[in-house]
């Protein structure tokens, strides 16, 4: 199984959330999302290396994730981690799904992100109990 089958069969048995691909100019990009916010989770892509910074122009392809700035700046300095691609660099992280980082590593990852976008309980909410 690709690795980016793994992680939808993930999201769709952890998170019950399928693939949707909302780009007409990129038919291949999905985006996750959450159900109740319909905020992105994850964006997987594929790009040339060139446009990551990487040698070739070949296309690779890329998971985007929510993350913690200061994880994410760690994880930078390892291989096949990278400042995100089109989104934020602070808040978002890119992981090349080219098999440098293992599936058992991008999921807690991937867990984080879901984590970091779901809906925040209101103060009406969170005091009900």
């Amino acid at each position: 199984m690709r690795l980016t089958e793994a992680l939808f069969a993930y999201a769709e048995n952890t998170y019950g959330v399928s693939p949707d691909y909302p780009f007409s100019t990129a038919p291949t990009y999905a985006v996750l999302r959450h159900l109740s916010n319909r905020k992105w989770f994850a964006l997987l892509m594929d790009v040339p290396r060139s446009r990551l910074g990487l040698e070739g122009e070949e296309k690779v392809e890329i998971l985007n994730l929510k993350c913690d700035p200061i994880l994410s700046g760690s994880l930078r300095l390892q291989d096949g981690y990278l400042p995100a691609y089109h989104m934020n660099h602070d808040g978002w992280l890119t992981i090349l799904l080219d098999g440098t980082v293992p599936f058992e590593e991008i999921v807690p990852l991937l867990d984080l992100s879901y984590e970091l976008t779901k809906p925040k309980l209101g103060r009406k909410r969170r005091s009900k109990g």
